[in-house]
């Protein structure tokens, strides 16, 4: 009989060519609207590992919202289960939120006359950060995404392509192990999808795992690990 300590060491050592280890799991997720014949979601599975890039692709109105919406915790499924390191979205809520971020499509989340400088604060207490990490991660983030001439400019004062950049500042400002985007190319000129595209990878760096969903044929400039279409309600390799 082995050791308890024997099958520790085992489960701690690297194995080479192993995958990742899994961060997020929604299994057999099922959704559906009132008045709509055939659910949204129907038994969709989706498995995210630490350090990858998933792109999600698919036509308008297909459901890809709804999927990142229960996999961010922020509505439930009518079936199925969710779970984020062992987390339960409703068990869990606190700390599961804190290990999540979610960039919804569109340009909503601002505050028209409140400045970038006060967004970034504010997301940072949102995310539960101390005084001190709050601090340091919205200089980093106004350094990331190009921001810092902007700190003291109000919202209503700055372009959509700025807009943009401050949004998804806000996205990955905490740090989280798990980045949900949706559009996330939405006004962004071709400086901004750099800037984005240096942020997923280093998101990936330090062991996140980042969807991107999208419209198919949008350009890119991410080299995703996997690509899947959301079709009749599940998820299938592109």
């Amino acid at each position: 009989m082995r050791h308890p300590a024997d099958a520790t060491a085992e489960r701690a050592a690297p194995v080479a060519g192993a995958p990742s280890p899994a961060l997020l799991e929604l299994h057999g997720i099922t959704k559906r609207w009132p008045r709509l014949d055939a659910p949204v979601l129907d038994a969709a599975d989706l498995v995210l590992h630490a350090g990858t890039r998933t792109w999600i692709g698919g036509r308008n109105g297909i459901g890809k919202t709804t999927l990142l919406r229960i996999a961010a915790g922020l509505i439930g499924a009518d079936a199925g289960t969710v779970r984020l390191a062992g987390l339960d979205p409703v068990a869990d809520r606190r700390a599961f939120q804190a290990r999540t971020s979610f960039l919804s499509a569109g340009t909503g989340g601002l505050y028209a006359r409140l400045t970038v400088e006060w967004h970034l604060s504010w997301w940072g207490r949102i995310a539960l950060l101390s005084a001190g990490r709050r601090r340091r991660a919205a200089e980093e983030a106004l350094r990331r995404f190009d921001l810092a001439e902007l700190t003291g400019r109000r919202v209503d004062r700055l372009s959509m392509g700025q807009r943009q950049r401050l949004r998804l500042a806000g996205a990955f400002l905490p740090e989280p192990d798990v980045v949900l985007l949706d559009e996330p190319r939405n006004s962004l000129d071709a400086e901004g999808l750099a800037i984005l595209a240096g942020a997923v990878e280093q998101a990936v760096a330090r062991g996140a795992a980042v969807v991107w969903c999208a419209p198919t044929g949008e350009e890119e400039k991410v080299d995703f690990d996997r690509r899947l279409l959301l079709e009749r309600g599940r998820l299938v390799p592109a």
